[in-house]
């Protein structure tokens, strides 16, 4: 399920990107909401391509089309059911999905190259925001009415006597933990920075061009439009500009914010309800070769006391600066050598339970740092088995429950809710 909402989203970007020049053809309706060709077309070719099969499939094209109906269905669902979806949620998702696209693509400047806009601005317009919320609507009320299905030992059983032969064998499997620590920036250079913003903001004060002044310093991708970043809502930007934004009078200066992207000088342009029209300008924080070295040099040290003995769970408490992690021992869980991250799947694929990494750099986000990386166990490939794989077994046999279960609600939906085919 999750997989075919990014998929929607994806979706989403490539018609929101692209100009259209000409009407887009309906192929369905589900009650109030549209399924266009564009939607349906890119659909099928991921489909085609995750899946190895003829894109220009009739079958194919219609298995889609009815996957993206019962989607709909669900939405419609959701919203009789009046579910809601906070504003913080949307922005947690939006973040994971365009993280997402940035490791697909390779980096952020690529996404925004493809999709013709930066991702500030994408994080804030209003139809990106929708998208995402009705793909939470969709995911909660499944949640919702699924959350009570459970298998049974017996159901495990005659699930896996059933369909043992079809279930693949379960492939080689490490259990990661790391500990991950980010390049810190010198005070003399974030005084530097921060004197530099200061005085640009004392400039635009005392008459100059807030635009020009953007067009020349900003490092954001608004810096061509003058750093105007349009009207938003709460929950748009990140925790500190946001705190700031919202406080400033029309036409007020700020001074220079910090945040995790680096030093902002914020315009409030127009207030209009509880949306703000804000324009910035972004002095990014660039680290040095010398602050990189620091930060492995300190995992150096952190590895050396692991190879000697030290608890890895208990130094990742200690040092680690992984917020999702370091509570639990930079415990990474366990990864199928087919899902491992590019960034280390040479060092695991070739390591020894026990192996610790040399630092390694890591991108996360727009950001980067430095970890160490143990290989705590090592699974070899095996045909799959109750006796050492039940928990496997389970999932499997709970998914195959689910989505029956999900079928049949589908099933009477489309006896209730209006839905018309037009292909």
């Amino acid at each position: 399920m999750r997989s075919f909402v990014f998929v929607l989203f994806l979706s989403f970007l490539t018609t929101f990107g692209a100009a259209q020049t000409t009407l887009d053809k309906i192929v369905a309706i589900v009650d109030k909401e549209i399924i266009t060709m564009s939607d349906l077309n890119f659909n099928v070719q991921q489909m085609a391509i995750q899946n190895k099969l003829d894109p220009n499939s009739r079958e194919l094209q219609d298995r889609v089309l009815d996957g993206m109906i019962n989607e709909k269905l669900v939405l419609a669902q959701a919203i009789e059911d009046s579910i809601e979806v906070t504003e913080d949620e949307v922005t947690e998702r939006l973040d994971q999905q365009i993280q997402r696209l940035v490791y697909q693509l390779g980096s952020e400047a690529k996404l925004e190259e493809a999709y013709g806009m930066n991702v500030s601005r994408m994080k804030r317009d209003y139809q990106f925001r929708d998208m995402i919320r009705k793909q939470i609507l969709v995911q909660k009320v499944q949640q919702q009415r699924q959350a009570s299905v459970t298998v049974s030992r017996r159901e495990v059983d005659d699930f896996f006597t059933k369909y043992k032969d079809s279930i693949p064998n379960v492939p080689t499997e490490f259990e990661l933990s790391h500990i991950y620590i980010e390049p810190k920036p010198d005070s003399s250079a974030l005084k530097a920075i921060y004197d530099k913003a200061a005085a640009i903001a004392d400039s635009i004060r005392a008459g100059g061009d807030f635009a020009d002044f953007a067009k020349r310093y900003s490092s954001d991708g608004s810096a061509a439009q003058g750093g105007d970043l349009g009207f938003a809502r709460r929950g748009s930007f990140v925790k500190e500009f946001e705190e700031v934004a919202f406080t400033l009078n029309e036409g007020e200066i700020s001074k220079p914010v910090r945040t995790q992207f680096g030093y902002h000088i914020i315009q409030l342009v127009e207030r209009r309800g509880d949306a703000v029209h804000t324009r910035h300008i972004l002095f990014p924080i660039q680290m040095s070769q010398a602050n990189d070295d620091s930060a492995i040099a300190e995992l150096q040290r952190i590895r050396s006391l692991a190879l000697a003995g030290q608890n890895f769970g208990v130094l990742a408490r200690k040092y680690s600066e992984d917020p999702d992690t370091k509570d639990i021992g930079g415990d990474l869980g366990k990864t199928a050598i087919d899902q491992l991250d590019p960034a280390y799947d040479d060092f695991v694929k070739s390591a020894k339970a026990g192996d610790i990494s040399e630092p390694r750099r890591l991108p996360v986000g727009n950001k980067y740092g430095y970890h160490i990386i143990l290989v705590r166990s090592v699974s070899p490939a095996h045909p799959i088995s109750l006796e050492e794989d039940y928990k496997r077994l389970e999932q499997l046999a709970l998914q195959f429950k689910l989505s029956a279960n999900y079928q049949s609600w589908v099933d009477d939906m489309r006896k209730n809710i209006y839905w018309e085919k037009k292909l």
